[in-house]
């Protein structure tokens, strides 16, 4: 399963006030609708320890595709799972661009995952919805493993429909944080991974 590092007592660049809240997912929502380059041009804004925390965070995200900067957010074996998808998509679409496509939206999305949690904004229907996909999802995990393992076991069909469940709950879980073109992401990462041909 994928893990995303929360520690709460990991040192973050926001500060979990009310105030800065409103300012995590104004940016969160803000930040898909900029330029991910590394250059990117600067805007004005005001120069304090929040506005240049902010910017600090969305020049991250603008390179956090890199798989190597990405294992700051995601332990080791999940990043070996991300690599294996990698080269699974590869091979299935026989396109580098697709596999990458598919990486960095997995990847920008447990980083925002990420932020969002370590600064306190999810509420309780949120958090039980959290708990749920994270049910689904291992027992999704557990039925892949099976498959493998265990000759004449293999169900696609029940596996897109388990992908679909998670989509749902992530749809849920962000919902009231983040941006049209991030709920777009998670159609694109789900839709790809639930393909009956991939699959």
């Amino acid at each position: 399963r994928i893990k995303v590092m929360t520690d709460k007592n990991m040192p973050t660049i926001i500060n979990s006030t009310e105030g800065t809240n409103k300012m995590v997912e104004k940016y969160l929502q803000e930040i898909d609708d900029e330029e991910d380059s590394a250059d990117e041009e600067e805007t004005t804004v005001n120069t304090s320890a929040q506005s240049l925390g902010l910017r600090a965070q969305k020049k991250l995200l603008g390179k956090i595709s890199s798989k190597s900067v990405a294992k700051i957010f995601i332990d080791e074996t999940s990043s070996r799972v991300l690599d294996n998808l990698h080269k699974l998509t590869r091979a299935y679409s026989d396109s580098k661009k697709e596999a990458d496509k598919l990486l960095k939206s997995i990847i920008k999305t447990i980083v925002k995952l990420g932020i969002l949690y370590k600064n306190d904004l999810f509420n309780e229907y949120e958090s039980k919805c959290i708990d749920e996909f994270h049910n689904r999802f291992h027992s999704l995990a557990k039925a892949v493993v099976t498959f493998y393992e265990v000759d004449f076991t293999y169900d696609r069909v029940f596996l897109a429909r388990m992908c679909k469940e998670c989509q749902d709950l992530v749809h849920k879980i962000i919902s009231t944080h983040l941006s049209q073109k991030s709920h777009i992401r998670i159609d694109y990462i789900f839709n790809t991974l639930s393909n009956l041909q991939f699959i």
